[in-house]
């Protein structure tokens, strides 16, 4: 018989979120409209016609979900920052509010033993880039994804040493912009839809840099 498989000592256990599957909080803090807002609340997208204008309302509740977390014994936190709290317009002037609360956030975590994971895009695009440029249709929002990524990565970096860059390109790709499945809900030509894997990487690409 094999022996029971297990875990290196450094393996951190953890959970994961992300923005708009759990803070809640859309209309907060000068925080602008994402796709997800949009798409969720157009009839027919989500079967059941829930949103996340509340969802578990993590943006009010964080202390005490890190408190959970920490009874699980939770050593590690994946979550994602919502880029429209951040930039409500996707770019121009930031809106310290939005970034003051993944501070908090990040402190919250420390202060009771758990490793903070950023995630800088898990599929909530600023509704106004989306509108502007048609969102990732456009090396325009690769562009502001990147100077987004680096006003976050310099204030938090401090503190995050563990930054993802997009959450599931795949996804983001094909159920956005070809199925019409997911946000922004869009059915694209094949050679449109490669063109926003392409912008996709490039985003990644240019955060990284």
């Amino acid at each position: 018989r094999r022996p029971p498989a297990t875990f290196p000592k450094s393996f951190l256990w953890g959970t994961a979120t992300s923005a708009y599957q759990v803070e809640g909080a859309v209309n907060e803090d000068g925080r602008g409209p994402s796709i997800w807002d949009r798409f969720a609340h157009m009839p027919g997208t989500i079967s059941d016609q829930s949103n996340g204008d509340t969802a578990t309302d993590h943006y009010r509740l964080y202390k005490e979900d890190i408190q959970l977390m920490k009874a699980l014994g939770a050593k590690a936190y994946r979550f994602s920052i919502a880029w429209p709290r951040v930039f409500p317009q996707g770019s121009g002037a930031p809106n310290p509010k939005g970034l003051d609360f993944y501070n908090r956030l990040v402190d919250e975590l420390l202060a009771n033993g758990i490793q903070p994971y950023a995630t800088l895009y898990h599929w909530d695009l600023p509704q106004a880039l989306q509108d502007r440029f048609g969102g990732w249709t456009s090396r325009d929002t690769s562009k502001a994804f990147a100077d987004y990524a680096a006003h976050v990565t310099a204030r938090l970096s401090d503190r995050v040493k563990h930054f993802f860059t997009i959450n599931e390109c795949s996804r983001l790709v094909h159920l956005g912009h070809e199925y019409g499945a997911d946000a922004p809900g869009l059915k694209l030509s094949p050679s449109d839809v490669k063109q926003v894997r392409h912008n996709v990487a490039l985003g990644h690409g240019l955060a990284v840099q």
